[in-house]
């Protein structure tokens, strides 16, 4: 992590600290964000019940159902929308936990500032641009 303090002179507009009401904002949209991702998993969850009741009550042959998915495939969908849910809260609270230790908007890697207008589009990111493409390479 980055520890020399910030020479702001050298940074461009986009690399500097966030300001106390952007932080404020971007911790609106993580709450937004983390209330929705609750109620889908609620949604989820209440879904993989009534499928299991579904499959318990079955006893006919789903696989070869023409008139749409199988509750095998469909309980597969809904167990990878779960997953994402899970992941999504988990990486909400690590956000929300930056904030609160004081280092939400710094990147994980190199400890330097992530730019607003990244965090705005994904308020969840630990990595400035230059090292989320590094990553994905």
């Amino acid at each position: 992590m980055h520890t020399e303090p910030l020479d702001t002179a050298s940074l461009r507009l986009s690399e500097l600290p966030l300001s106390e009401a952007a932080l404020a904002d971007l911790a609106r949209l993580l709450d937004e964000r983390r209330h929705s991702s609750l109620a889908e998993s609620e949604h989820i969850a209440e879904s993989l019940g009534t499928l299991l009741s579904s499959r318990s009550e079955s006893t006919a042959d789903d696989e070869h159902d023409p008139e749409g998915p199988t509750l095998s495939s469909e309980w597969s969908r809904l167990q990878a929308l779960r997953t994402d849910t899970v992941d999504d809260l988990a990486a909400i609270e690590a956000a929300l936990e930056r904030m609160r230790d004081g280092v939400y908007g710094v990147c994980v890697h190199c400890g330097r500032q992530i730019g607003e207008a990244r965090l705005r589009a994904r308020p969840t990111a630990e990595l400035c641009i230059s090292c989320a493409v590094a990553a994905e390479r």
